[in-house]
């Protein structure tokens, strides 16, 4: 049920997504929650992690009224061309709720990886089954060779960093970090729940550098360490970083962050934006 505070939400990242897409033609990006972000460029338009189910007790959740304006195909979310999942954790990734925005759009592809994929074939019924021939999966091991995808208007690269938890957990878990140019201008990398040891970077340097993001979505302990902010500098090299998997009790402002955040730029609040250069 979409309440009185969500209609207001709504009707303000409407009226401030149309102005400021009217207003510029410098890429963006626009937080939903968690990992969810939006980015856009010209007439196009991805989404990385958008819907998951679960907050565990510390990460937003995106509101009912931006979810509804994604099932709607309504501003900002008109016309999104391709969807990217990280992977299978409850807090990026909702089967049934992917299944039911690919059927309400119909326009849209999904990149993500194999768990993802087959988990989404559990939960679809026979009418469904017509989803998966906009459904690209993505099998990697750990030092896989990356692969490249090509789409309309985008190149799709992926390489399988693992979890953070690295190398005592999460290690079954095809955490995908996805590098994208949009309109063979704008590249962004979102990194998933990557985990920030450069081990994991170093033995492809050649990848990293072959294509450096205008802007990168590390989850935000990659501020918090030493060797994440490493990677960030040495190995990304975007032309920024905006730290997401940000928990709900850290802050907006920096003054009141943990000290080795207040100088980072991190997503907080649904709604947020930031011009991509």
């Amino acid at each position: 049920m979409i309440t009185a505070n969500s209609r207001i939400l709504l009707l303000i990242l409407c009226c401030v997504s149309t102005f400021s897409f009217a207003q510029q033609d410098e890429p963006e990006a626009f937080y939903l929650a968690n990992e969810g972000v939006m980015v856009t460029d010209g007439d196009t338009k991805i989404l990385f992690d958008p819907l998951f189910p679960d907050s565990y007790g510390q990460y937003l959740l995106v509101p009912e009224a931006i979810k509804a304006a994604l099932f709607a195909g309504e501003a900002p979310f008109v016309d999104v061309d391709a969807i990217f999942v990280s992977h299978y954790h409850g807090d990026h990734f909702s089967p049934d709720e992917v299944l039911a925005l690919m059927k309400a759009q119909p326009q849209i592809q999904l990149y993500a990886p194999a768990q993802a994929v087959i988990a989404m074939r559990t939960e679809a019924t026979a009418e469904e089954a017509m989803v998966f021939e906009r459904v690209n999966s993505v099998s990697l091991e750990y030092k896989d060779t990356p692969v490249t995808l090509n789409m309309q208007n985008l190149l799709v690269e992926a390489v399988r960093i693992p979890h953070s938890g690295w190398p005592t957990g999460r290690l079954d878990v095809e955490n995908i970090v996805w590098r994208v140019t949009i309109n063979d201008g704008t590249t962004v990398l979102h990194m998933g729940d990557a985990d920030p040891n450069d081990v994991h970077f170093a033995s492809d340097a050649a990848y990293w550098n072959r294509n450096t993001p205008n802007m990168a979505f590390p989850p935000y302990w990659f501020f918090s360490s030493n060797s994440g902010r490493q990677i960030l500098q040495d190995r990304i090299k975007a032309g920024s970083s905006v730290g997401i998997h940000v928990p709900y009790t850290i802050p907006s402002d920096p003054i009141r962050r943990p000290r080795e955040l207040r100088g980072a730029d991190i997503f907080t609040q649904s709604g947020e934006t930031r011009t991509i250069r």
